[in-house]
């Protein structure tokens, strides 16, 4: 890796197979991006000291952990300054239900995915969290009848 912010050939390699097998060993990993194991190791270390790869993490079956199902959220709040964002923003991300939480341009301010036991959890947190959010005007809610893709995996190209 000659630029700290550059990859080459070989760091794709690695972090193409790092994003489909985070639990290969690094023997495994040297051999099959062709590196010797020290190699393997100090270029995996360089790639997370630059901050390419920022975490490994399990991939769980939401429906084995009481999470089946996915639900996104359009939010309008009422005003858009700075504060009312920060409150937003904050709620959003001590709330456990809340996967992800994106300020977005177009006809409302935020996309929330969250995944919940049931419609009843549901309706609990739109309740009890989101619409008790100071800011929030408005929620449109959609639930996903199909995953039809889902990955964590980045396309890495040139």
């Amino acid at each position: 890796m000659p630029n700290n912010n550059r990859l080459d050939d070989t760091d794709r390699r690695l972090l193409n197979v790092l994003q489909s097998e985070g639990r290969i060993s690094n023997g495994e990993l040297a051999e099959r991006c062709s590196l010797s194991p020290s190699a393997c190791s100090d270029r995996v270390r360089r790639l997370k000291d630059n901050g390419f790869i920022t975490g490994f993490a399990a991939i769980l079956d939401p429906q084995k952990v009481g999470r089946a199902l996915l639900i996104f959220v359009e939010v309008v709040l009422d005003r858009t300054t700075p504060e009312v964002f920060e409150t937003f923003a904050a709620a959003a991300r001590r709330a456990p239900d809340v996967l992800e939480c994106h300020m977005v341009a177009g006809g409302f301010d935020y996309l929330i995915k969250a995944r919940v036991r049931d419609f009843g959890e549901y309706r609990k947190f739109l309740g009890e969290v989101l619409v008790r959010i100071p800011g929030v005007r408005e929620t449109r809610t959609y639930a996903v009848l199909e995953e039809v893709k889902s990955t964590t995996q980045l396309p890495i190209g040139r």
